[in-house]
């Protein structure tokens, strides 16, 4: 290749030579350049145009300030101005298009008004017409574009197909290479966005990056095999190698990091930072990997107080749950009396000094609770009490509760017991009463008995004493019986 150029120029001033010694300059005006078989042709108020190769500007006839290097570089142009063709057919169609740059074989070949657009490699800009703004740097760059304008090109193949879209800009061999409506895309590195037809505003940084992108839009994608796999997916943004590599049609979802959301597939509204993700899974949050990461620091918490959920963290900022398997235990035991000391805390109300809104809240005193259970006091890095551990007083409290019912049981079992002892002796009291009211019974009857055999009995004696007294006239009973 380099032999080829070296020979070509040698040509060219051998060539120079020659026609400067021999005088057989030939132009139309005194500021034409001229040189090779049908070069400025056609030539007649054009000025300032230089022609070098067969047909060069061939039909040229009025337009200024033209240069064509190469066989049928310009062969067409008539009255366009300031374009400049370097290269075998290059700019060849070109007829009313103004200040374009074509270096290369066919370069612009098909270009007939479009204006502005730079071509540089074989076959580059080859079928466009009237796009205008269009650079192409790369065999075969841009080599479909017909009325597509803004596009840049650089690269093999890149934004090989690309007919009407505009704004695009595409670096690496065969970047976008399959675009052909699709705007103001954005494609660095091989084959990236390779397969975009007409989606829009996505911009793909990477190796194969938006590589199936079909005609998905709004996609960022940075990192080799960034949503490789993406055809319709909207909003999305994958930084990283192989981030959100297996979504197709999911949208708006964010992965940051190495093979960041590589699950993903058709989820929508997910963040995935350093984590694979979960097939089809939709808003969710995943930071880190479980296994990996085995601590988690976040500054500007501790000391911060707030209102809203609690939540375990450490003085050094350190977040994480209680465990509570035995295989994360050692000298388990029961509580017992060690809960006894809770009646000693005293509860309060009180508001944060910071807070702006005064909300009243409810709790405990850090450093009192310190003097009865230091053991739940929580200290920051100064060694300063800062907070109370309060979940563990649920499980204390939990104890006292059972305790008390333990305590509340025995009493109950304690009334049932003498409850049972009462009735028995009322049911005694009760068979005592009736023995009772049965002796009375018998007495009542024993003397009304006993009343009524005397009365009778008196009677009795009455009508004897009459007896006697009619016999011998005396009452006296007594007297009677003694003689």
């Amino acid at each position: 290749m380099k032999n080829t150029a070296t020979n070509f120029l040698l040509s060219i001033a051998a060539a120079l030579l020659i026609v400067l010694s021999s005088g057989s300059i030939a132009a139309a005006f005194s500021s034409n350049t001229k040189l090779g078989d049908g070069a400025l042709a056609s030539v007649t108020t054009g000025t300032s145009d230089t022609a070098l190769g067969a047909n060069a500007l061939n039909a040229d006839t009025t337009g200024v300030r033209d240069t064509a290097t190469g066989n049928a570089a310009l062969v067409r142009n008539t009255i366009s101005n300031d374009n400049t063709a370097n290269g075998f057919g290059s700019l060849f169609s070109n007829t009313g298009g103004n200040e374009n740059t074509a270096t290369g074989s066919r370069a612009l070949y098909s270009n007939s008004t479009g204006s502005d657009n730079t071509a540089t490699g074989v076959i580059a800009l080859y079928h466009n017409t009237t796009g205008i703004d269009n650079t192409a740097t790369g065999v075969l760059a841009l080599l479909d574009n017909t009325t597509g304008s803004n596009n840049t090109a650089t690269g093999f193949s890149a934004l090989n197909d690309n007919t009407t879209g505009s704004y695009n800009t595409a670096s690496g061999v065969q970047a976008l290479f399959g675009n052909g409506t699709g705007n103001l895309n954005t494609a660095s590195g091989y084959q990236s966005l390779f397969s975009n037809a007409e989606g829009s505003n996505n911009t793909a940084s990477g190796y194969q990056s938006l590589f199936s992108n079909s005609g998905g839009s709004d996609n960022t994608a940075t990192g080799s095999g960034a949503l490789a796999r993406n055809t319709t997916g909207l909003q999305n943004t994958a930084i990283g190698r192989s981030a959100l590599f297996n979504n197709t049609s999911g949208q708006a979802n964010l992965g940051v990091g190495y093979q960041a959301g590589l699950n993903l597939t058709t989820g929508n509204n997910n963040i995935d930072i350093g984590n694979v993700g979960m097939a089809a899974e939709a808003s969710t949050i995943r930071l880190g990997t479980q296994g990996t990461q085995t601590a988690t620091y976040i500054a500007g918490i501790t000391g911060s107080a707030l209102t809203g959920s609690d939540v375990v963290i450490s003085s050094a900022g350190r977040l994480g749950v209680v465990a509570s398997s035995a295989r994360y235990k050692k000298d388990i035991s029961t509580m017992g009396a060690s809960t006894d000391g809770l009646m000693k805390l005293r509860p309060v109300t009180f508001r944060y000094k910071d807070d702006p809104q005064a909300i009243k809240q409810y709790g405990l005193v850090a450093e009192e609770v310190e003097k009865v259970y230091p053991e739940l006091v929580v200290h920051d890095d100064a060694g300063k009490v800062q907070s109370v551990r309060y979940s563990m007083l649920t499980s204390m409290l939990l104890n006292v509760v059972k305790k008390q019912q333990a305590e509340l049981l025995e009493q109950k079992a304690s009334m049932q017991k003498q409850m049972a002892e009462l009735a028995k002796e009322r049911v005694a009291n009760q068979r005592q009463a009736t023995q009772i009211a049965e002796v009375k019974a018998q007495l009542k009857a024993s003397r009304e008995l006993q009343l009524a055999t005397r009365t009778a009995f008196e009677e009795r004696l009455s009508k004897i004493e009459l007896v006697m007294a009619a016999k011998d006239g005396s009452r006296n009973l007594a007297a009677a019986f003694n003689r």
